[in-house]
């Protein structure tokens, strides 16, 4: 999707991708298949490019800042750095006055044991790096003593971090972009609906309050300012009963939840993330349409043919070649034509 916003605005697209012929290699002038850590493939990237991008959040910082030495990176570095890490992650929100659950680093079965204690004997274990869509994680429930012996073990003896519950209302993001100028855009919060820890819908507008939602908005701009980013940006938020919101986690890139934009607004996330990093003006983030965004995931896919019978349905497929149980293969955006 990027790709193809970039190729709109004239651009040429070089992805470097493990895995050959992947989604966006269909859709780009060419495709490097290597590690995303292979040196003389990074230095390759760096020589046919002005500036370099990354679309999910594991790619190794060390090849980020290996390609920063030679062309622009952006998101920066430093906000990769941020986000791979949950505890980083909330340890840095928490730093600049953005409330998350509570949190405890974890690194054996006696601190679980003592971090489950002190939140009431509730919480979600999960890994502090990797781990998406629900994966990497354990969920803990009133659990009064033992009953989580070999849990560190079973999420791979790995570095881990403990987090609160939070008695929320409704789950949302808001999707937003810095340019190299400091110039900020920033869309319509979306509520979120997620099924086995994947995200199933994404709604606009949100059944949120207008505080709520400018306090959002805030959250992002002290974020992308805090960070000196450039780039598009997906934050996920709690909402609490009374309209406050909890900081679930940032990701530095185009999201998911933001999809809808592509079909809801004049200028998507995709084409706003490459006008960011481009170093071309912000384009408005105003929608024109209300909308509900739906992932396509496993045997969704056939629904397509009558979804593509519909009318207001925009229809994304991703160009997998295989379905399987979890997997995203496309997403539709049902919009409601607003005035």
């Amino acid at each position: 999707m990027l790709a193809m916003a970039a190729a709109r605005l004239g651009y040429q697209t070089v992805v470097l991708e493990p895995q050959a012929d992947c989604p966006a290699a269909q859709v780009a002038n060419r495709q490097i298949v290597a590690a995303y850590d292979d040196p003389a493939a990074l230095d390759e990237l760096a020589r046919s490019c002005a500036v370099v991008t990354y679309e999910f959040e594991n790619v190794p910082v060390a090849a980020a800042g290996h390609l920063a030495q030679s062309v622009a990176v952006y998101p920066p570095a430093r906000a990769l750095e941020v986000a791979q890490d949950r505890l980083a992650e909330k340890s840095f929100l928490n730093d600049i006055g953005i409330a998350t659950a509570q949190f405890l680093p974890i690194e054996n079965d006696s601190e679980l044991a003592a971090g489950l204690q002190a939140f009431g004997g509730s919480g979600i274990l999960k890994t502090r790096r990797m781990g998406y869509d629900g994966k990497g994680q354990r969920v803990f429930r009133n659990v009064a003593s033992g009953g989580f012996d070999g849990a560190c073990a079973s999420l791979g003896n790995v570095p881990l971090i403990l987090e609160s519950f939070v008695e929320f209302e409704r789950e949302m993001s808001v999707i937003a972009a810095r340019g190299t100028d400091g110039s900020l855009a920033v869309y319509d919060p979306a509520e979120n609906v997620h099924r086995s820890g994947i995200l199933h819908s994404s709604t606009v507008p949100a059944a949120i309050s207008a505080l709520t939602a400018d306090a959002a908005r805030k959250a992002a701009r002290k974020i992308l300012s805090a960070l000196d980013y450039v780039g598009v940006i997906g934050i996920e938020f709690f909402v609490l009963p009374d309209g406050a919101l909890i900081a679930n986690e940032m990701a530095p890139r185009v999201h998911n939840s933001g999809h809808w934009t592509e079909a809801a607004c004049v200028v998507s996330q995709f084409e706003q993330h490459i006008r960011a990093v481009a170093g071309l003006s912000l384009g408005d983030a105003n929608r024109h349409s209300d909308c509900v965004m739906e992932n396509l995931i496993g045997d969704d896919i056939a629904r397509v043919p009558a979804l593509l019978a519909e009318p207001d349905v925009a229809v994304h497929l991703y160009g997998k070649a295989e379905a399987r149980p979890g997997r995203k293969m496309g997403h539709f955006t049902r919009i409601a034509r607003r005035g």
